[in-house]
């Protein structure tokens, strides 16, 4: 628990290049990849204040990825970004819920057929 744990980036780190307004920001996403980077781009753009969502990921050995959000009018990318979070989250839940009650319902009454293997 010491020094490890200090030395562990934070998850999420946020990034204003100087000068620029809140419509502008970057977001550094630590040990993720490009399954939550596409998802939350997809969500984020389907915002009609959205300008510009993108994202990198800095290099193949490195599980970082850099996400940038610009938005129309001054409004504030943090907020876009938290409500695109939330929305996936949302997604995520659906696709979870319609699968976990068939695949209960399944497990509750399957019966087990014996496996014979034959030459």
């Amino acid at each position: 628990m010491g020094e490890e744990e200090e030395k562990r980036p934070p998850v999420l780190q946020m990034v204003r290049a100087e000068g620029s307004d809140k419509s502008c920001v970057t977001f550094v996403l630590h040990n993720e990849d490009h399954t939550l980077g596409n998802s939350l781009r997809y969500m984020i753009m389907k915002d009609p204040d959205v300008d510009f969502c993108g994202y990198s990921i800095t290099h193949p050995s490195e599980s970082k990825i850099n996400f940038r959000i610009q938005t129309k009018g001054g409004l504030s990318a943090v907020e876009t970004f938290q409500k695109g979070l939330e929305e996936l989250m949302g997604v995520c839940q659906h696709v979870l819920s319609t699968f976990e009650a068939p695949l209960t319902a399944i497990h509750q009454h399957s019966v087990q057929v014996p496996y014979e293997f034959s030459c």
